[in-house]
């Protein structure tokens, strides 16, 4: 057993492998260090620990650090374990049956929506969507609930021309500024809605999950009917009764994660 003097140094040492998870690559020691505050002997006998379980790998030639073998089986055995659409599942289930609509969890895979998890209610209305389903994100409001949160450089990388902007119906965003409007505006509010984008006749509203990072990971969506007849004419339904119950299912979510909420 360890003692309570070793748990410092665990923090540390995890504080390590989530700056190295953070950047896109291999960093510097000295990144390491000035990033957490830590002494540069501290950060290198941190380094030289984690680097002999595996967790770290060190590229002399660059003289920089980045993630290990270790930290990839760690990685791959939390996805078989599936942790976040077991978490989800109730969250979801007790959203279909308050609001009696499908409810749905799907995270970004570039620049689509990848659906992970689906509860529908007792008279399941017939949708597109469905678990292992991709959708362009830029189209569902849980891709946008997402993309609302990402750097702009992310977005601009997503989406880099206007071929990228795929449409199912003749609604949705055109081009990356008219994207970027539409997001400014759902960040502003809270939460993202689409109406027709998708599917004629079915509207979606989703609120974002965070990661410990206050990161968007994933976004958990209640899709309804509704029929709105023409995109040049507002609608104006932005649904935040709906929208209220999206967010404290999100909130509870991105709290079981361990996550950081906006």
């Amino acid at each position: 057993m360890g003692t309570s003097s070793d748990v410092p140094a665990l923090r540390r040492g995890l504080a390590v492998l989530r700056v190295l998870a953070g950047h896109a690559g291999p960093v510097p020691a000295a990144t390491i260090a000035r990033e957490l505050n830590l002494p540069r002997s501290t950060t290198y006998h941190l380094l030289a620990e984690l680097e002999a379980a595996g967790f770290v790998a060190h590229m002399p030639a660059e003289r920089r650090y980045g993630l290990g073998i270790a930290a990839f089986e760690l990685g791959s055995a939390y996805l078989r374990h599936e942790p976040l659409e077991r978490l989800a599942a109730p969250l979801l289930r007790r959203l279909v049956d308050r609001l009696g609509h499908t409810a749905q969890l799907g995270v970004l895979h570039g620049n689509e929506l990848l659906y992970l998890l689906k509860e529908r209610p007792s008279r399941p209305e017939t949708l597109v969507t469905d678990v292992g389903v991709r959708l362009p994100a830029q189209l569902t409001a849980s891709g946008r609930a997402m993309l609302a949160h990402l750097p702009t450089a992310h977005v601009r990388a997503l989406f880099p021309s206007t071929a990228a902007f795929v449409r199912r119906t003749d609604r949705g965003p055109r081009s990356l500024a008219e994207l970027r409007r539409i997001l400014a505006i759902e960040r502003r509010r809270g939460w993202a809605v689409e109406d027709g984008h998708v599917t004629a006749g079915f509207a979606s509203v989703a609120y974002p999950v965070f990661d410990h990072g206050a990161w968007p990971m994933a976004a958990i969506a209640v899709t309804l009917r509704h029929y709105c007849p023409d995109e040049r004419v507002t609608c104006g339904q932005t649904w935040p009764e709906v929208a209220q119950a999206v967010r404290q299912a999100a909130g509870e979510l991105t709290r079981r994660i361990g996550g950081t909420p906006r």
